[in-house]
């Protein structure tokens, strides 16, 4: 049973950019939503953990954060934050539907 920790280093980014978004911008749903969803990516890194084909809350962690911020990233062009945790988060979802395909694979 291997450590999730590059989903663990996932949470904490998410959760730090919340953090970091309350403390520059004052943004209240900053914290909120990077503190949330960096839960819901660190709950997703022990579930991972736990059983590597119980990657469902990751999945959608990652790929919410994705679609979201790439929709941020896209209307004002600025890389932080919205172009960093696009990139992140799409790096995040790549490594988890290559692993359910490697996995999937050695099924067969």
């Amino acid at each position: 049973m291997d450590v999730d920790w590059i989903g663990f280093g996932y949470a904490a980014l998410v959760s730090a950019g919340g953090v970091v978004g309350y403390l520059k911008a004052g943004s209240i749903t900053s914290l909120v939503a990077g503190l949330l969803f960096g839960l819901l990516a660190a709950v997703g890194a022990y579930l991972a953990s736990q059983n590597p084909k119980n990657v469902w809350l990751s999945l959608g962690t990652a790929g919410t954060l994705a679609v979201v911020m790439g929709q941020r990233f896209l209307s004002s062009w600025k890389f932080m934050p919205a172009g960093l945790m696009t990139l992140a988060s799409a790096l995040m979802l790549a490594r988890i539907i290559r692993g359910m395909l490697q996995t999937r694979s050695h099924k067969s």
